[in-house]
């Protein structure tokens, strides 16, 4: 599709507290229009709607009905993404999905087959790439600045988000390492695993990830719910190459670039007034900014949902690797 110069219609299903910053993105922005919120609590939802201006529903088709959107965007809980971003890609509808997109391979299958057999504009929220740290780590690498890639490192860890399934650490927040990894050095070609369950029975909290990458480099992943957001170097995200380092810190909070041999090292940090550069929450604006870019143009999504498709089937392929003890080929 094609859009005029017109504000985007944009219509968020959720209600919950990731998909308040849905609403704040698009009720602020000039060239958008939040048009309505969707939840199944109608309190809830008319507080969330009148806090962000808008319109609340109880009702999908109601709402699509009434608003004809130019695009969804999806920010359920976690666990039940399937049968309404199925039934949404079935109407044709241009959506932004928040991640993780589902829990199994194949319903993800699913849902992207549907989307490209339909065209539909089809985009999931693998924000973590839209922080500036990490947009200037990349352009190093693309520039060859770190030299051929050898290893990379992701670790990150915080307070548990527990849902009902035992991987859920792994799949819908260490999501953002396998992609990112993947972002950087490439794809990842095998992995072999060890988890640990030692603080809640039947629920992994922890992993640990040897990855090994098409490129002939090598990876470690460590993602914890036994761990605090509060810490100092919550997030961790190194890139090794034979002429340098890449070194992000939180994601959001600084970038060092360092050369083999030298004790000199550049540093890129948000300044004094750069608020939008330091917080985690706008990398999602600048995600936004190219999203609605691309609906415009009628060009494909700038992180398309078959990113959180490769996400899931890797987090699979870590899955599998842990209860065999072998290693998985994951291509």
């Amino acid at each position: 599709m094609s859009l005029t110069s017109e504000p985007v219609r944009v219509a968020v299903v959720g209600t919950g507290q990731w998909a308040a910053q849905h609403a704040r993105v698009f009720s602020t922005r000039a060239d958008a229009e939040l048009v309505g919120v969707v939840g199944r609590d109608p309190g809830r939802t008319a507080a969330r709607a009148d806090a962000y201006g808008t319109r609340a529903y109880t009702d999908v088709d109601t709402m699509l009905a009434a608003e004809q959107p130019d695009l969804v965007t999806v920010c359920l809980p976690n666990e039940v993404h399937f049968a309404p971003t199925l039934d949404l890609v079935r109407r044709g509808v241009p959506l932004l999905v928040e991640k993780p997109l589902v829990f199994d391979s194949a319903e993800a299958a699913v849902l992207v087959a549907e989307a490209a057999a339909r065209g539909v504009f089809f985009a999931i929220n693998f924000n973590h790439r839209y922080a500036e740290a990490v947009q200037r780590a990349k352009a190093a690498i693309d520039e060859g600045r770190l030299g051929e890639i050898v290893f990379a490192t992701w670790r990150f860890g915080g307070e548990p988000n527990f849902g009902t399934h035992p991987h859920a650490n792994l799949i819908e927040t260490q999501c953002h390492g396998l992609d990112m990894l993947e972002h950087l050095v490439g794809p990842i070609a095998s992995v072999t695993a060890q988890m640990t369950d030692m603080v809640r029975p039947g629920t992994y909290t922890t992993l640990a990830v040897a990855l090994a990458f098409a490129s002939g480099a090598v990876g470690t992943m460590l993602g914890s719910y036994d761990s605090s957001y509060a810490y100092p170097g919550a997030q961790h995200l190194e890139v090794n190459g034979t002429r340098g380092r890449a070194l992000v810190e939180d994601t959001v909070a600084r970038l060092t670039l360092s050369t083999v041999g030298s004790e000199v090292h550049e540093v890129w940090q948000a300044g004094y007034f750069n608020d939008p550069g330091r917080g985690f929450h706008t990398t999602f604006d600048r995600h936004v900014d190219a999203v609605l870019d691309a609906l415009r143009a009628g060009a494909e999504p700038p992180v398309h949902a078959r990113a959180g498709q490769r996400a899931v089937d890797l987090a699979t392929s870590i899955i599998q690797a842990f209860e065999s003890g072998a290693r998985v080929a994951t291509a």
